[in-house]
């Protein structure tokens, strides 16, 4: 038998504005989750891009030490130019792959003294400000 208090049940239940409170809550606690993640998710892509675009350049200079010059695209890392007898590659453990974000490793030679390799970053437009170059 349910004894009643000024004129409601006893009986213990959740309101539906208690329950949609909760709901907001967790709404925005998950939206917040995400946004983290995102950023989280972001700065690795561009840590991963600094990474193999300073080991990019590295083997560049290793093909220099073998052949007295820079490779004229980083396709010479992975096969033989026919310009470069002393080849001791390949200087890449697999091919060059596009960058974490889709688009493929951009080479200069520069002035001949150091490689520049870089990834056009997240944006995918060269020229900006979020462009990653070897160090």
């Amino acid at each position: 038998m349910n004894v009643r208090r000024n004129g409601r049940s006893s009986r213990a239940a959740f309101t539906l504005m208690e329950v949609m409170l909760v709901l907001v809550i967790l709404v925005i606690m998950g939206g917040l989750a995400v946004s983290v993640f995102q950023g989280q998710q972001a700065a690795a892509l561009k840590r991963s891009a600094q990474v193999q675009v300073d080991s990019a350049a590295a083997d560049c200079l290793r093909f220099q030490l073998d052949c007295n010059r820079l490779p004229d695209s980083l396709q010479d890392l992975t096969i033989q130019p026919a310009n470069a007898p002393n080849w001791a590659g390949p200087y890449v453990a697999k091919d060059i792959v596009n960058d974490p974000f889709g688009n493929p490793y951009q080479y200069s030679p520069g002035n001949g003294q150091k490689p520049d390799v870089w990834s056009w970053g997240p944006n995918g437009v060269n020229g900006d400000d979020d462009d990653i170059h070897n160090q």
